[in-house]
């Protein structure tokens, strides 16, 4: 079994309104990577990448161009990011990650989100030491060694590569992520990556119970909700269907 990590396309929502809802975070996303960064795609390699991810997952044109003029425009909100961190049902870890331009509010309804599950919210670093910052590429191929071999020649500090039904997986630490992915593009001529993420992984996972379950639905329904909530990070390990 491979590591857990959440696939984006996986957790794509199913609804209209929902949808909407994804792409909104999107835009907040590119708008605030652009500001920081530069509008330029070739000069600014997170937004780069990020425009990348917005495509594949079908983000309309119109929001990634919106957020970039806004970017570009000098004005607009102020968002920064925050991170919120606590035990979720089950005993879970959580973390999750926004981006604010109100952080009083934002920590208000997070907190919320935690109570009305009965759940408890922790402080700053209470579970993420308990998780591996890790860039994660997916893509077809099945010689693990000849993409072990690159990336040990380009110097990536690989953390672990699996290769399960024709699908490489390759983890590093989150800093590598850019020179991890420069390496594959490099050696692999039309490399098309199904995954191509920063995220927390678990180092452990805790089962959630058939008992646990709607409550745990309830609680990420209730963040998925929060227009400042960017991502969600858990341990849980979740029963087979």
């Amino acid at each position: 079994m491979g590591r857990a990590y959440q696939n984006r396309k996986e957790s794509m929502a199913k609804t209209a309104a929902a949808k909407t809802k994804v792409y909104s975070k999107y835009g907040r996303e590119i708008y605030v990577v652009a500001k920081s960064g530069g509008a330029d795609p070739d000069a600014n390699l997170a937004l780069r990448s990020l425009l990348d991810r917005a495509k594949k997952d079908q983000v309309p044109s119109h929001v990634i161009k919106n957020a970039l003029d806004k970017a570009q425009g000098g004005a607009g909100e102020d968002f920064s990011p925050a991170r919120y961190e606590g035990f979720g049902p089950g005993n879970c870890m959580v973390i999750v990650d926004c981006l604010t331009d109100n952080p009083n509010r934002t920590f208000g309804d997070v907190r919320l989100a935690f109570t009305k599950t009965n759940c408890k919210i922790g402080t700053q670093g209470s579970v993420s030491h308990m998780f591996d910052h890790s860039a994660i590429f997916v893509f077809d191929g099945e010689d693990e060694e000849a993409v072990l071999e690159v990336l040990m020649m380009a110097d990536v500090d690989v953390s672990d590569i699996e290769c399960e039904d024709g699908k490489i997986s390759v983890f590093a630490p989150h800093t590598e992520f850019f020179k991890t992915k420069q390496a594959l593009q490099e050696t692999f001529e039309g490399i098309d990556f199904d995954v191509e993420e920063i995220q927390f992984l678990p180092q452990t996972t805790a089962p959630i119970s058939q008992d646990d379950m709607p409550m745990f639905e309830k609680f990420m329904d209730m963040l998925n909700e929060l227009d400042d909530v960017q991502n969600i990070y858990h341990s849980a390990e979740l029963p087979a269907d």
